[in-house]
């Protein structure tokens, strides 16, 4: 018996797919996104984004956190 051991399909940068060039900090809808439910960064394997986007997202959301937009944790 053969198992099939398929890799999973690759995610795709959402970014990508909406031509944005640069990540905006001010669209806290967009980032909420890619926060978990206790408001940890996702990493790149699960949230599917490329490199450069990933880099800019954590900046942003990290700039969000301190003008308030984001929560630093969520209870």
């Amino acid at each position: 018996m053969r198992r099939d051991r398929r890799r999973p399909k690759r995610k795709v940068c959402s970014f990508c797919v909406d031509k944005i060039k640069t990540v905006d900090y001010k669209d806290a809808t967009r980032l909420k996104r890619f926060l978990s439910d206790r408001g940890k960064i996702l990493p790149r394997r699960l949230s599917g984004n490329c490199a450069g986007h990933q880099r800019q997202l954590t900046v942003c959301i990290k700039r969000a956190r301190l003008l308030a937009l984001l929560p630093f944790c969520i209870e």
